[in-house]
């Protein structure tokens, strides 16, 4: 191996000109939220944008007087309605409880047979070693969609599969503290928020206006020394990272 080839060993993918992504959500509006001024940026150049949503929310709502059923059916269609207004085409659901999730392996199993039917080029999920990050299904979440893209390649996995092997390129975390892509929201930011702002079941108008504060200032640190305004950051990796690699932190 010379210098050049560990180099590349080192460095993250290069995902700018993906053709087609998978971005999977444990809830309905955590896409928005955490990537999307990126998934804006990625339908404007014509790329072909799939969401997985692994739980139905049934939990998200202060209205007592709402069944688990009837939140349900809201936040599914508010999920549509966003994603469609960023560029979303395709959109896929395991139907958890909002809740449940425990099973990582199982879980893994079934992110990975949706990833080997649509066949992306990259997968984006929650980062599951944020600090302090306390939601159960964020981090169970992260960690089956990074089991999922590490092993979808395997013919044999998961076990009684019947579809053909895939490999995305690489897997991008959002929500991430340790960020090695910053992408140019600057022109998207505001789409970004009226795409969340399509979430009215989750947010009112005092949550919003501190979310676009929050998330302007941090777009403007992560865009800080670049040629931009406004970023979003992900931790990108390829699946060599993910399994025996002690430097992926440094990646």
């Amino acid at each position: 191996m010379d210098l050049s080839t560990l180099n590349t060993l080192l460095a993250p993918p290069d995902i700018l000109n993906c053709k087609k992504i998978l971005c999977i959500q444990p809830h309905p509006d955590d896409n928005e939220i955490g990537m999307g001024g990126i998934i804006s940026s990625y339908a404007d150049k014509g790329c072909e944008i799939h969401y997985l949503t692994v739980t139905n929310g049934d939990l998200g709502s202060l209205d007592e007087n709402l069944s688990h059923e009837e939140i349900a059916a809201i936040r599914t269609k508010e999920l549509e309605q966003a994603g469609r207004f960023l560029g979303a085409s395709s959109f896929h659901s395991l139907n958890y409880g909002d809740g449940t999730l425990e099973n990582i392996p199982r879980l893994a199993g079934e992110i990975a047979e949706i990833i080997r039917s649509v066949k992306p080029e990259a997968i984006f999920c929650p980062d599951p070693w944020l600090m302090y990050e306390a939601h159960y299904d964020h981090i169970v979440t992260g960690k089956a969609a990074a089991h999922a893209f590490m092993s979808s390649s395997l013919p044999r996995y998961p076990k009684g599969t019947l579809t053909q092997p895939w490999q995305p390129i690489a897997i991008g975390f959002y929500f991430t503290a340790n960020p090695n892509l910053v992408v140019d929201t600057t022109d998207a930011y505001d789409k970004k928020f009226r795409a969340i702002d399509l979430h009215r079941s989750q947010f009112n108008e005092e949550t919003l206006a501190m979310y676009r504060v929050y998330f302007k200032e941090k777009g403007r640190q992560l865009a800080e020394g670049k040629d931009f305004e406004i970023g979003e950051g992900l931790k990108v990796l390829a699946p060599v990272h993910l399994h025996c690699f002690v430097d992926a932190i440094h990646i």
